[in-house]
């Protein structure tokens, strides 16, 4: 391994959290509870855009986790951390800011081990995200939607509040590493073991930078430095330009995606931003084409978010030549999205209807 990269995977290595969600009886295939059953998603071989490429395209399905979406995992580790480090006991309240499906892992979570949660959220986010995180139980405090540099943030409102609790704790998903640990532990090993050690690139987008990072930590320090890393950035997010020019400049305006973008370097991310070999900038009528082209050549039924990582994905293989493995992730599902992704008015607002090919008009069902 090339003496740099070497030093770089070896700073901020975190002591792995013990596993006392362990599997019960002879069958590997029972695990103790909700929180067992998260991750060990499968790698899905998307044919049409594989054969379009020449390269494998593989989608981890992580709307196959219990919470529906790749957070989950995050959910369960700064769950975790907190009971670890003692911030965290019976009956206590976790408190987050969150875009959504942090929040939804974080319900499912706390729900199974008897803890209070109160969300604090934009409200721009989606009225079935907000239902959900109500129906599991979650107190759900939507806010104006605000620059984080701005003192009413939705994370520095829920940072306020939990410190206002007794026996409370801000999970801060940004720049909680325990966040990025859950994907050295699980994401990663778990592509790794899939593809048989086999794989050329990694590319994702990011939002706390969790997921991107402690993947290419560990697909790096596994390949010794073989596997390309990409980062997808969506409109009016910072990062690709970062990498690009080393400036944290805004790219395009905002984006019809959720979750994902950012304006500066988290704690999640900083650690491994030079494990990052390029960026790639997806405009969203590509994403909200590949929403369509996906359900219909697929089947997959997948979010905005999702569906900028494949369109990534796709711009990668080109990148790096036929024969090439690719991995991404699949967020989570379009049902959460679905007032929006499939009401014609709304694609109309965005001006995002005429990316749609004609012939996939017939699954814009909604006015």
């Amino acid at each position: 391994m090339h003496r740099a990269l070497r030093h770089i995977l070896a700073a901020q290595r975190l002591r792995p959290f013990s596993r006392n969600y362990s599997v019960v009886g002879t069958d590997a295939t029972v695990v103790r509870g909700l929180v067992g059953a998260i991750g060990n998603t499968p790698l899905i071989r998307l044919n049409k855009l594989s054969e379009q490429t020449g390269c494998d395209i593989l989608g981890k399905a992580e709307w196959m986790n219990p919470g529906g979406s790749v957070k989950d995992r995050a959910a369960l580790y700064v769950v975790k951390n907190a009971e670890e480090l003692g911030q965290l006991k019976p009956g206590g309240t976790v408190v987050e800011g969150t875009a959504g499906n942090t929040g939804i892992g974080l319900a499912h979570v706390c729900r199974s081990k008897g803890y209070n949660l109160v969300i604090y959220m934009p409200n721009t986010q989606s009225q079935e995200k907000i239902d959900l995180l109500r129906m599991l139980g979650a107190d759900v405090r939507p806010v104006p939607a605000v620059p984080f540099t701005d003192p009413a943030n939705y994370n520095h409102q829920a940072k306020a509040f939990a410190e206002s609790l007794p026996n409370a704790v801000w999970t801060n998903q940004f720049d909680n590493v325990a966040n990025r640990q859950a994907h050295i532990e699980t994401t990663g090993p778990e592509i790794w073991r899939q593809t048989g050690g086999k794989l050329d690139g990694f590319v994702c987008a990011t939002g706390t930078g969790g997921t991107l990072a402690g993947t290419a930590r560990y697909l790096k320090e596994k390949s010794d430095g073989q596997v390309k890393v990409f980062i997808a950035d969506p409109p009016g997010s910072v990062l690709y330009a970062y990498k690009k020019e080393g400036q944290l400049t805004r790219t395009g305006d905002s984006s019809i995606t959720e979750g994902i973008g950012q304006g500066r370097l988290t704690d999640n991310l900083a650690p491994d931003w030079k494990l990052i070999d390029d960026a790639v900038h997806i405009p969203d009528a590509e994403t909200i084409e590949m929403v369509y082209r996906l359900l219909d050549e697929e089947g997959i039924f997948i979010g905005a978010s999702s569906a900028l990582n494949v369109v990534a994905a796709t711009k990668m293989a080109q990148q790096l030549g036929p024969g090439k493995r690719i991995a991404t992730m699949i967020c989570d599902g379009a049902a959460r999205y679905q007032s929006r992704l499939f009401s014609k008015a709304w694609l109309e607002s965005k001006g995002l209807l005429d990316a749609i090919p004609q012939h996939l008009h017939k699954y814009i069902l909604l006015a």
